[in-house]
């Protein structure tokens, strides 16, 4: 099927001409605007609850797919069951019950995160803070789209084009939200912006649910337009599976590639919706009347972007951070142009619109589940990326029309594939990952694995059992370090493994290392080398701050992150050191013996408090310390909720009069130091800061950043005099707070000063 060409001639031309269908346009627009608005804007809301993880947008995911299918569902019971104006009635009436829950905001009582069963916890709070207004705002697409193909216009029979519009408009709304509106309003101006702007959203359903009507009452060409009673042939099962599946690779992979950046900088809406803008660009594309990429193009280009990115993930390359991420979202944009380019080509005449849809939706739903709440208890590391980089290539055309004789040469070939791969599984294991040999085998592996998705794009059932035998092959040969243990979470992945040379173990979240400890080979076996390394050796700048603390009486110390619990060994006997940790794998890392000595050695006196840090050291008494060590990290990054104002104030309250802070704020990509500064000065408080290079004759005496914040006259002027700490300068910045951050102007600020330093 071919859409119906709608030039601005015949627009004019049409019985109800081309401000009509601007009226059906704009709507949808807005609808959608206010729709992918709303998800980044109550997922940054709820993000501090649990720790800034970035298992959270995947929940979101998760939830806001779900909400679409109700929302798709209920739209398309509306259009088979009820004549349009008693459906238009109807929805106008919930859109405006769903007007109590505003403006956007936590539910009373939802502040507090359970131990265990945080994903299912965190369903509920979406589903009682935002579901009401989500779910009637999420039903206008193929209600508006359904109402106008009833409306007897000479466009009515394929109103897809329609869908451009939306998706133009939630396109718009993730790309304004981390540059323009984060960054200058409050969340809780957005809430209530929101709020107007859905007031205004009623009003335009209103009106174009009358145009209809009025359309279909003069329309004299009704056969152009289904009747309200029309029955259509209903999909097949087969189509209905095609549906799903097309929705569904795509799906998942968004969730699954959104960890992965979330993961690895930090979780924060500009991380979330590019990802998600490219997902919805590819529906811009496909569902226009003339793609400005025809679907060819990406057909042809799948085998080899999605194939680079499985070879990479399947045998466990490492590349330069900037590499794999457009790798990543390279794969994520060709990928989904296939699958929806093919639910273009596969989809109804206008009467099976909502049906389409519907069935589409609930793929989309399965996905988000699969990768967001599934895959981290079925999987104990990403797996979920590189197979659905696998299934993407059985959602290409052809794959399974082939005649049996097509299927026993895929057999052959693929056996061909495994008995070469599990080849240079022997080599590697024989001769060790190091060697020459070795390298070159796995080289020789990947040129061949990419040569033949390549030279197999024309045939689709060979590219994908090539593909299938590759990925299940390469989890047996994956080049990884010696003795590796993989741990996962709602927090993501822990990494356990020794160096190549068994004489260092260390903890991995993402691609950041989060601590290090030296095993010690003598007669009596293995043991564990109680001095901290990575950011925690002994002259590092958080040793200092220990030391500079313990000169003006330490007495107990709050620290913020567990890590593998090098900290603890800075305690002397007599100080009471309390870790504040939000993640349960973590002290079950750290405590037990059979991975890290650090808690074994030094246990802490003051123990180990489960939660996140901003509501468990609310229950901690008034100047219960004379030092806080902040060093909770997301991979690579601090979560935002940790340094906001409001967070400064909490550790203030908790510290004695001369007490300080110590921020641990080395980051890649980031230039934490004006964000803790400003929120030192909006507290009256000096901020001082040191940059230690590590030890370089010790790989694994790390490089740090940490900013000391405390008030004046306290231990923190001890940091004036010494040559090695310097004050923060920059103290124009805005301070963050509950309510504004701006991680993106944190990475600007890095990539700047990395730039200056190149010159």
């Amino acid at each position: 099927m071919s859409f119906a060409r709608l030039t601005p001639e015949s627009a004019v031309a049409a019985p109800h001409g081309r401000l009509y269908v601007a009226a059906f346009s704009a709507t949808l627009f807005l609808s959608a605007f206010l729709l992918f608005s709303v998800q980044p804007l109550f997922t940054k809301m709820i993000l501090p609850t649990l720790g800034g993880s970035p298992a959270v947008w995947s929940v979101a995911m998760v939830f806001f797919q779900a909400a679409l299918l109700l929302g798709y569902a209920y739209a398309h019971w509306l259009t088979k069951n009820l004549g349009l104006a008693r459906a238009a009635g109807v929805h106008v009436l919930v859109m405006l019950i769903a007007l109590f829950a505003l403006p956007i905001g936590i539910a009373p009582g939802w502040v507090d995160p359970p131990d265990t069963g945080q994903a299912l916890w965190l369903l509920a709070v979406f589903a009682l803070s935002i579901g009401a207004p989500f779910f009637a705002v999420a039903a206008n697409g193929p209600l508006i789209q359904a109402w106008f193909a009833r409306s007897g216009h000479s466009h009515a029979n394929d109103p897809y084009f329609l869908y451009g519009a939306s998706n133009v408009g939630s396109l718009l709304a993730l790309l304004s939200y981390p540059f323009l509106i984060e960054p200058v309003i409050s969340l809780s101006a957005q809430g209530w912006l929101w709020a107007f702007g859905y007031g205004g959203l009623i009003a335009s359903i209103a009106g174009v649910a009358a145009l209809a009507q009025m359309g279909r009452n003069r329309s004299s060409e009704k056969s152009s337009a289904f009747p309200d009673t029309a029955t259509a042939a209903p999909a097949t099962g087969r189509q209905k599976l095609t549906w799903i599946g097309l929705a569904f690779v795509p799906s998942a992979l968004l969730v699954a590639v959104t960890a992965h950046l979330s993961t690895d900088v930090a979780s924060a809406p500009f991380l979330w919706v590019v990802p998600l803008s490219l997902f919805l660009l590819t529906f811009v594309i496909t569902f226009q009347q003339r793609p400005i990429i025809p679907h060819t193009w990406m057909l042809g280009l799948q085998p080899l972007i999605a194939g680079t990115a499985l070879t990479v993930l399947a045998l466990g390359f490492s590349l330069p951070w900037s590499t794999f991420i457009m790798l990543d979202l390279g794969a994520l944009f060709v990928v989904a142009m296939v699958c929806h380019g093919e639910l273009v080509r596969r989809r109804p005449a206008a009467t099976n619109l909502t049906s389409f849809y519907l069935w589409m939706s609930l793929g989309g739903v399965l996905g988000g589940i699969f990768a967001g709440l599934a895959a981290p208890f079925l999987f104990s590391t990403v797996l979920e990326f590189p197979l659905l980089l696998v299934l993407s290539l059985f959602c290409r055309p052809g794959v399974f029309t082939g005649d049996r004789s097509e299927w026993r040469k895929v057999i052959v070939i693929a056996s061909i594939a495994a008995i070469a791969v599990a080849g240079i599984g022997i080599i590697v294991d024989s001769v060790g990952l190091e060697s020459p040999t070795a390298m070159l085998a796995l080289q020789g592996l990947v040129i061949a694995a990419i040569a033949s998705f390549l030279l197999l794009h024309r045939l689709p059932a060979r590219l994908a059992g090539v593909a299938a035998v590759f990925f299940i092959c390469g989890q047996i040969v994956a080049p990884t370090a010696s003795d590796t243990t993989n741990l996962r979470g709602f927090f993501g992945v822990h990494k356990i493994r020794n160096d190549e040379d068994g004489k260092h173990r260390m903890l991995l979240h993402g691609t950041t290392v989060h601590g290090a400890q030296r095993l010690v080979v003598d007669a009596n076996g293995t043991r564990f080398d109680p001095d901290p390394l990575a950011y925690y050796h002994w002259g590092g700048p958080l040793a200092e701050a220990v030391k500079t603390a313990r000169r003006s009486g330490l007495r107990s110390a709050g620290l913020i992150g567990l890590g593998t619990g090098a900290m603890a060994c800075h305690a002397l006997p007599g100080e009471a050191f309390t870790f504040f940790e939000i993640d349960p794998l973590v002290i079950e890392i750290a405590e037990d013996p059979n991975y890290f000595g650090y808690l074994s050695a030094c246990p802490p006196s003051g123990g180990i408090v489960l939660g996140d840090a901003r509501l468990t050291l609310a229950d901690q008494p008034k100047s219960a310390f004379d030092l806080i060590v902040l060093d909770a990290f997301s991979s690579d990054s601090i979560p935002v909720h940790l340094l906001t104002v409001e967070a400064v104030r909490l550790y203030f309250n908790r510290i004695t009069e001369t007490g300080f802070i110590a921020f641990h704020v080395s980051n890649r990509n980031m230039d934490l130091r004006p964000a803790v500064a400003a929120a030192a000065r909006e507290l009256g408080a000096h901020a001082y800061y040191r940059d230690d290079p590590g030890v370089p004759e010790d790989e694994l005496k790390y490089s740090s950043r940490v900013v000391v914040v405390g008030r004046p006259g306290g231990t923190i002027e001890r940091f004036s005099s010494n040559r090695d700490w310097s004050l923060v300068s920059d103290t124009t910045a805005r301070a963050w707070t509950d309510d504004y951050s701006n991680v993106l102007g944190a990475i600007w600020t890095a990539h700047r000063a990395k730039s200056r330093s190149t010159q």
